[in-house]
Parts: structure tokens; sequence; C-alpha cells
């Protein structure tokens, strides 16, 4: 039997992270995980797509650089050698992951994790099953895509997010079944690499939850792809036809048909406890198998932990890798706990990036609200990157002028929306923002012009 002071199951972005500093801290630390270190993200999800995402921009800009005088003649996307190239970024990411894990003295483990008691777990590899005994445990298993009725996910026919970043020929016609962040994301780079993309979602909107004024610039790209979209549609099942597939949708208007050559479903994920066998150990989960945890991160079971997506939303990797580290410093004897903003990014085109609260919500909190906005139309820096769509929007509360939200949509918000980050973790004022002295000609600029705009003071924009 092996002992571990602790073990952490799962070696995504919130498992390896939490497992590192459990190293740093000098704990004994043994992760176990199933597949390829780095979890679903650095293999499947957030890096490969991000690669795909890239390619896709630069082939689109290149077919249309005669708008700013490059003129390019025989420009053509090879997938099998973006699989090349997306095989090395996440080549690299992973052999750094363990290099780091070995680097902090964590064991690793290959196989599949399940409890078998409060302190034990049972690890089934390829060639044994090993029984490991612990004082403490994380579990960072993560989520898994939902499968719908109708659509059992094929590999050929039908696909998931992953199967949609392993593809080596175009599919000409793409049927994507979710209109949220996975589903446009991809939806968008296949139409930008030249797929006829037609998007399916059940609700009234595309990304559901974001502020609706946000998705109407993103609405406006994907109209510019020639990217098609149902709202209040469901998908209801496909059959092969001649020259390809075609996806049944039950529509407000009635049943509707829509001609494809690939079905990629995106519709949410489900959180992976189900193989855990958690009742052995006493933790408790929701209806829908996610795990409950306090501040600390606690379950139920005070020294067994859980972070990341099986704790629940928001499905994000910074949010899990936070976990960790608050998981990690509790179990360590530290303070720390989860008191920390998450911002969000949406890598659609253009990109949506948000942190704290908008200006509805915080209305609906009974917070009165001032909001200053600004455009990357009036942003130098944009206007010469020939990338204009898009605005930032600045909330802070009207008694002390304090930070509560920012929203960005337009190029690089992933990217601009780290400062409204810190500036909101560190108490500031939208005044904080404006006398900052913004370097030009930079993007960031929209920020303080934003900022500026809540005392109805920009300079590039019309104060209102």
């Amino acid at each position: 039997m092996r002992k571990t002071d602790t073990l952490v199951i799962g070696s995504g972005p919130g498992g390896y992270v939490a497992a590192i500093r459990l190293g740093q801290l000098g704990r004994q630390t043994t992760i176990v995980e199933r597949d390829d270190l780095g979890g679903v993200c650095l293999n499947w999800g957030c890096i490969p797509s991000k690669a795909l995402i890239h390619v896709s921009t630069e082939y689109e800009r290149a077919l249309h650089g005669s708008e700013i005088g490059i003129e390019t003649t025989g420009v053509k996307i090879d997938l099998k050698k973006f699989q090349a190239f997306k095989k090395g970024v996440v080549e690299k990411l992973t052999g750094g992951v363990g290099m780091l894990l070995k680097g902090n003295k964590v064991d690793v483990v290959k196989g599949q994790a399940k409890f078998t008691g409060p302190n034990t777990a049972e690890v089934a590899g390829k060639k044994e099953t090993e029984t490991i005994e612990f004082k403490n445990c994380i579990i960072a298993t993560g989520a898994k895509p939902i499968e719908i009725p109708g659509f059992t996910y094929d590999g050929k026919n039908v696909i998931g997010a992953k199967g949609a970043l392993e593809l080596d020929v175009l599919p000409p016609r793409l049927v994507v079944i979710g209109g949220g962040v996975i589903g446009l994301e991809l939806g968008t780079a296949y139409a930008k690499l030249g797929s006829k993309v037609t998007v399916v979602e059940a609700l009234d909107q595309l990304l559901p939850g974001q502020d609706p004024t946000l998705v109407k610039i993103v609405e406006k790209g994907l109209k510019k792809r020639g990217v098609e979209w149902m709202l209040k549609a469901k998908a209801k099942g496909y059959k092969a036809i001649a020259g390809g597939l075609e996806v049944e949708v039950e529509t407000e208007k009635g049943p509707a048909k829509i001609a494809c050559d690939k079905i990629l479903v995106a519709v949410g994920f489900r959180p992976i406890t189900d193989i855990l066998d958690l009742p052995k150990a006493g933790v408790k989960t929701s209806e829908r198998g996610f795990i409950a945890t306090d501040k600390l991160c606690r379950t139920n079971v005070p020294h067994i932990y859980a972070i990341g997506d099986v704790s629940g939303s928001p499905f994000l990797a910074h949010k899990a890798s936070k976990e960790g580290i608050v998981a990690a410093e509790v179990i360590a004897g530290h303070k720390s706990e989860k008191d920390f903003l998450v911002p969000g990014a949406i890598f659609t085109d253009p990109e949506i990036a948000t942190v704290g609260m908008t200006e509805a919500e915080a209305e609906k909190a009974g917070i009165q609200v001032k909001v200053g906005k600004f455009a990357f139309l009036a942003n130098g820096r944009a206007l010469s990157m020939n990338e204009t769509d898009g605005f930032v929007k600045v909330v802070s509360d009207v008694k002390n002028d304090v930070l509560l939200g920012v929203q960005l949509v337009g190029v690089e918000a992933s990217n601009l929306i780290a400062e409204a980050t810190l500036a909101i973790e560190m108490g500031a004022s939208a005044e904080d923002l404006a006398l900052t002295v913004h370097a030009h000609p930079t993007l960031s600029e929209v920020i303080m012009e934003a900022a500026e705009g809540v005392y109805g003071r920009s300079i590039h924009g019309v104060n209102r």
C-alpha cells in the first residue's frame, strides 16, 4: 500500500496546480491521472482550441489582406499540418507540467482512481491495481460533455469539442448544436476556415447569460462570415442522406431540416463523479453530480476537497487553478479561502471578456450605478489594426465610485480584462482607472476612456 499526505485525483489545471503548490509547501503529494497530464484543458480543450482559433484568424486575414495592401494568391488551409502544429503546442505544455511535478517532488500515478473508504483509494492502472492511503484528498476530476438524445458521439458524423479539434479535413457544412461559448468559438473558427456553419440554440439568444449588447456585436461578426443560427430551436435527430447528413430541428415555426457534413454537439458539461465511488468516502453530491464545497474548498468530509468543474460553474480553467491553490494552502495550514474575482473570456470574433457585475446585475441588487462606455472605433490602435468592432463598459457605484464591473467586446478583450480584474480586486474606483496614464497608441486606452466616460469627460468619445 502506498501512503501519502495528500492525494490529488485529476491533473487538469486544478489538480496539477494544487499538487505543485503542495510540493512547494513541503507536503508529500501523489497525483493520479487516468489520461494525459494536463487534463482536458491542455490536451483537448483550452489550448488546442486557441491554436485552431489563431490559425483560422491568420488564414482569414491572409484571404482579406488586400483591404490593407497585402495581395495574396493561392492561400489554402492544410488541417493535417495544423494538427502537427497543435500537437507540438500540447506536448510542450504537458511535458512542462510533468517536469514541474517532478521538480516539486510530486509522485505521479497513472490510472483510474476510486474511493474505497474515507482515507483510501484504489487506482487501477494498465498493468496493476494499487491502494493509496491518504490524510487529505483533492478531487479535481473535471467535467465531460453532455450527450443529447439522437446525437450519440461516433467520431464520424457526430463529434464533441475534442473531435472538432482533431479534424484533418474541413467539413463543407457544419451544424453546431449549442450556441454557448464552445459552440460559438469553434463554429466561428470553422466559418473562418470556409465551412458553412449553422448554429442551433434552444434558448432565446446566443451565448445565454451574457449581456445582450455584447452578444449583438458578436452576431455582427457571425453574419459577416455567413454563419446562420436558429433560436428557441431543438435538434431532434439526424439521418444520412445523399451527399451528407440531415439534421431535424423543431422550431417555433415548426419542423426544419438542415443539410450538413458534420454535427458538433456543444450543449454543456456534467461532472465526472460517477466513477469515483464517492459514497464510500462519505462525500455528498447534488442531483446533477456536482460536489458542494465551502469557502475553503472542503466537501462535507473535512479532509476531502473538491476544486474546478467538479464543484460547479463557472467551468473555467483559471477558476480551477485558483481553487487548487486555495485547497493546497488550507491543507498546509495557511490562511486561504475562495475570496476572489473570476474573469471570463470568450474567444469569438470579436472576443468578449467580463469581470464583476453588469449594470443589470448591480441594479437588481439594489445598487445605483454610473456607467461609462467607449467604442473601439475611436481607438487609434484598433483603427490601425483594422479591428474596430466593439466597446468597453465600466460600471461603478454612485455612492463611492468603487468599480463594480467591466465588460468588453472587441479585439484582444481577453487580454484587456486583466487590468479591470486587478482594479476591482484592489477596490479601485472608476477615477483610479481614469487617472492612470495608459501608453499610446494601445488598445488599453479604451478602458481609461470608458472610465473617464463615467464622469462625462471622455476625450475621444461622445459623452452622454
